[in-house]
């Protein structure tokens, strides 16, 4: 990370997921700072080191292994089917962890899927968003991912 301390960035998410939140309460739509969010919290939760920003293909490294990051917001009462942004398979890295946030933009659960796997799922038939645009849904990430860390009631598992 930058020389900010830890303390500034948390006292900066926690405005930005002010503004998020009262953004979307005025407009409906995201803001777009999900996958700031994630990095971070993957950091904060996890441990793993963050890399540069716009490093090409991962997004931070853990014990030699590349990590691409990955955000979704899952509101309540949100609909079925909903996805993980786009991993590109092009780039190098070993895993994806894909950190879900609640509608306060904090994070409930990260998991954590392997390449093998991401590969595995993207080459079977169906879905073209899944195929094509290497967008997983949410539901099929937790099936082929590991469940690193869960919060339990506001306290972290």
């Amino acid at each position: 990370m930058p020389t900010a301390t830890e303390s500034e960035v948390v006292e900066v998410l926690r405005e930005a997921k002010q503004l998020v939140r009262r953004y979307h309460q005025l407009t409906g739509k995201p803001l777009g700072v999900t996958g700031e969010v994630a990095e971070y919290e993957a950091h904060r939760l996890l441990g793993v080191e963050l890399t540069e920003a716009r490093n090409a293909g991962y997004d931070a490294t853990e014990a030699g292994s590349r990590l691409q990051i990955k955000g979704r917001c899952m509101l309540p009462n949100c609909k079925p089917g909903q996805r993980v942004g786009r991993i590109d398979v092009t780039k190098d890295w070993d895993a994806v962890l894909l950190v879900l946030l609640d509608e306060n933009f904090d994070a409930t659960a990260i998991y954590e899927a392997r390449r093998a796997e991401v590969l595995k799922a993207f080459a079977e038939p169906g879905s073209r968003a899944r195929n094509e645009r290497g967008a997983l849904a949410v539901s099929k990430f937790k099936v082929i991912g590991k469940l690193r860390w869960l919060v339990k009631n506001g306290e972290s598992q």
